[in-house]
Formats: C-alpha cells, sequence, structure tokens
C-alpha cells in the first residue's frame, strides 16, 4: 500500500485520542499501545518500501528516495517507544494525549519527505511543529523542573519566526514561477536563479529548513528545550525531525541549480559557526541533556558541510551521517531515560560509576559517546571522515581544517562523560534496574554504531543511488 505508514500513524493517533476520553485510562493499555504502534509504523514503512506512486494531483510522490526516509522515521520512532513506553516526565493522566501529539508529528514529517509542492511542505511542516509545541510544555513537574512553560514558549515563537521567513519565501517563489510545484521551480530557476529577489526566495525557504535542523544562528531555541521537556520529548527532538530535515534540504538543494556561489558561500559560513558555536559551548555544560543539544548545533554543522558540496556523493553522505547520528543520540537517550527514576534532569555527576550500577547501559552510553566524538571504528568516525574526505576533493581546505579542529574540541566534553561513567566511584548512588527491553534496545543500538561504522559502503552506495533519482 502506497501510504501504509502514514494510515498506520493516523490510526494510532486516533486510538490515543479514543484512550484519552477514559476518566481513568488503563496505564497499561497506553504503555502497549505505544510500543505497538511504534513497531507497527516501522512495520509498515518496510512493508512499503518499493511502493511508487504520485497522488493528489502530483503534490505527493511516493518513491524510493522518501521511503528511505520513512523507514528510517519509522525504526526511530520504534526505538523511542520501546524504551520510553513508560515516560516519566509526563502525568499518566496526560499519556493518552501526548502520544497522539507524538503520532501526529511523526505524521507530519512522513507526509513531509513525500511532498514536491510548496503548500503541502508547508502544510506537513505545520502539522509536525505545532504537535511537537504542545508536547513540550505537558513535562510534569514532579521531577523538580519548573520551566517547561518557558521552554515551550520559546519553541513557538522561535518557529513562528522561521515559519514566517519560510512561508515569505514561498510566496516569492510562487510570484515568481506561477506555480508551487518543485519541478516548475527547479525549471525556472534553471535559468532565472542569478536574479536577486530569487537568491532571497531561496534563502529564506531554506530558513525554516535551517531551524528544523538548528544550524546557527537558527539554533537559539534548542538549549532551552531539551532541558526543559521531558526526557523522552528531548530525545524525540534531538532525532526524528532532523531526518525530515534532511530530506526537505536534499529536495530544496536542487532547485537552485548551477552551483549558485551565493549558497555554497553561505553554507560554509553556517557550517563553520554551527561547529564552533555548538562544541564550545557545550564545553562548559554541567546538564547531559543541554550538553547534548550544543553538540547537535555542531553536528548540524557536518551535515552542511556534506550538503553544501551539491553533489549525489555529499548528498548520500548526509543522509548517511543523519542516520548515524539519530542512532546515537537514541543510545544516549536510552540512558538518559532509564537513570532519571523520576524524570529528572541528569548531570554529568548522575553519571558516576555507571558501569558498576548497571554495565549494559554503560556499554550503551561509552558506544553513543565515543561514536559522537568521532573515534573509530565507530559510524561517527566514519562519517566524518568521509564528509571532510569529500569536502576536500571540493576544495574546501580551509573547512576542513576548522571542522578538525571542532572534531578535536568535542573529544573534551564527550570523554569526561565516558570518563563519569567508568573512571569514578558510585558514591552511594543506588544500582539501577531496567527491564530486558532496555537492555536489549541498548545493545541493538550499540551493534548498529559499530556496524554502521565498520561497514559503510553498501548503505552509502545504496544511498547515492536513491539520491540519483531526483531531478
Amino acid at each position: 500500500m502506497v501510504i501504509f505508514p502514514e494510515l498506520v500513524l493516523v490510526a494510532g493517533a486516533l486510538a490515543f485520542f479514543a484512550v484519552s476520553l477514559s476518566k481513568t485510562p488503563d496505564q497499561n493499555v497506553i504503555k502497549y499501545l505505544a510500543i505497538f504502534f511504534g513497531i507497527a509504523t516501522f512495520a509498515a514503512a518496510c512493508f512499503s518500501f518499493s511502493a511508487q506512486g504520485i497522488l493528489f494531483h502530483g503534490t505527493y510522490v511516493v518513491d524510493q528516495y522518501s521511503q528511505v526516509f520513512k523507514v528510517l522515521i519509522g525504526c526511530s520512532l520504534a526505538f523511542l517507544l520501546v524504551f520510553g513506553h513508560n515516560p516519566r516526565g509526563i502525568a499518566p493522566r496526560m499519556r493518552p494525549e501526548y502520544y497522539m501529539f507524538l503520532m501526529l508529528s511523526v505524521l507530519g514529517l512522513m507526509i513531509m519527505v513525500s511532498s514536491v509542492e510548496l503548500i503541502t511542505i508547508f502544510v506537513a511542516l505545520e502539522l509536525s511543529s505545532f504537535a511537537l509545541y504542545l508536547m513540550v510544555p505537558m513535562r510534569d513537574e514532579r521531577g523538580g523542573v519548573r520551566y517547561q512553560m518557558e521552554a515551550g514558549i520559546k519553541y513557538v515563537l522561535f518557529g513562528v519566526m522561521a515559519t514566517g521567513f519560510m512561508l515569505y519565501g514561498m510566496s516569492y517563489l510562487f510570484g515568481l514561477t506561477g506555480s508551487t510545484y518543485l519541478t516548475d521551480i527547479i525549471a525556472f530557476l534553471a535559468i532565472n536563479g542569478h536574479q536577486p529577489v530569487a537568491v532571497v526566495a531561496v534563502l529564506m525557504v531554506l530558513t525554516g529548513f535551517f531551524f528544523k535542523l538548528a544550524v546557527f544562528p537558527f539554533h537559539f531555541w534548542v538549549p532551552d528545550i531539551y532541558q526543559g521537556a521531558s526526557n523522552e520529548t528531548a530525545a524525540f527532538v534531538a532525532t526524528i525531525p532532523k531526518i525530515g530535515a534532511v530530506a526537505l534540504l536534499i529536495r530544496f538543494l536542487t532547485v537552485p541549480t548551477g552551483h549558485p556561489q551565493f549558497l555554497i558561500e553561505l553554507m560554509a559560513v553556517l557550517a563553520v559557526l554551527s561547529m564552533f558555536y555548538g562544541n564550545l559551548s557545550a564545553l562548559v555544560q554541567k546538564d547531559l541533556k543541554r550538553m547534548l543539544g550544543f553538540s547537535g548545533i555542531a553536528h548540524a554543522g557536518f551535515i552542511i558541510l556534506a550538503l553544501m558540496t551539491m553533489t549525489s556523493e555529499g548528498y548520500a553522505l548526509a543522509i548517511y551521517y543523519t542516520a548515524g547520528y539519530v542512532v546515537m543520540n537514541l543510545a544516549c537517550f536510552l540512558v538518559i531515560c532509564s537513570l532519571a527514576s523520576e524524570g529528572q534532569n541528569l548531570s554529568i555527576k548522575d553519571c558516576n560509576g555507571l558501569y558498576k550500577r548497571q554495565p549494559v547501559l554503560a556499554f550503551t552510553m561509552a558506544v553513543g559517546l565515543f561514536s559522537l566524538a568521532g573515534i573509530p571504528p565507530f559510524v561517527g568516525f566514519m562519517g566524518k571522515f568521509m564528509i571532510l574526505t569529500s569536502a576536500l576533493r571540493a576544495d574546501y581546505l580551509l573547512i576542513v581544517c576548522l571542522a578538525a579542529i571542532n572534531t578535536a574540541i568535542a573529544i573534551y566534553y564527550y570523554l569526561s562523560v565516558v570518563k563519569a561513567v567508568y573512571t569514578t566511584d558510585p558514591e552511594n548512588r543506588p544500582a539501577v534496574t531496567v527491564n530486558p527491553f532496555i537492555q536489549i534496545s541498548g545493545i541493538v543500538l550499540a551493534s548498529l554504531i559499530i556496524l554502521m561504522g565498520i561497514f559503510p559502503a553498501k548503505l552509502i552506495d545504496f544511498v547515492s543511488t536513491v539520491v540519483g533519482i531526483l531531478p
């Protein structure tokens, strides 16, 4: 079925809406529904992987390109709901609504990766964003956190501003081309892309996608939302929306054909600033989620570095690196969600002696952080190495050197957490008890990080073939 994953998500949202109508919803029902629909979404995406079709008057295209991203989204959602099926940061009475909005947000991302028309892209982006805006302030105050409302307001304000820029740019593109279809826009800009108004239009549209990816200077929301949202919500924000943002960025970078120098130079500046700002800010963080938020800004710089080559190889490496980044963050957030017994925020000191308290979680955290730091043989190292090699072949020597410096900076704060996990005393902290689902998920995520780093060639070759179908 062409839109099987989307239908599963709609069914999931309706199921949680029905559960929310009960005055005292059964928590076991909610928990097992979350696990079921997470796994079902992934299974549906895999089942419809080879599906192809053009729907809704050509505004919605199901092809191998879109299906790759849907499988990534479905897989990430399955892991997220398996280890986050009991969100301690969300009050039990709010969980049906929480999962309903989660399903709607993922549905928006699924629609977004198949959208090839401006209005459809805008509607999908807003569906995903507004559901997420509501999830952030739903955090329970039992964990001692009382600034989730502030985080939610900041998220809405920055999101609305970015959306305004993007919508204004879309109106320019429509005014220039008389069409909202990407194919028509590409054909027009292939000839007239040098016009100043076309340049401004493309840049304003990209603003919305840079906000979703948390690229400097569209990053201001990141640390506060990571810190203010519940651990499970922060895990979602840190992973799945990044997949949709990269899918859209690749589609839009085919619009300004002819490798426009202005866009390449802009992306180079944004990539370098994102790396330095993210890494230098992460150096001084004590809150674990806030540190991961700043590091996410730095990793967005590496994704932009891959995209700025504007070649099929660069796009494939961006997808590979994004997939690896999502798996690495899921591994780290699995540990955070498991350690935070009351849904509280964790400091780096809270990881002290974790190898004695829960060896599987310690191993999972170490593998995730080693990979984020870019240490071989993990996927983070291989992704960074191949991106830098690709950029070097494109004669971006200065940017490659700056990126290498940032990799060295990042090693310090990532390994400071590993040091806390493996070389410090637990200091009377209790042992951590986790169910088999959590342990199996941690081992699987750690294995994926290792295998994706050791055997990247076939993955990248396949993704390169998929990217080649784009206009």
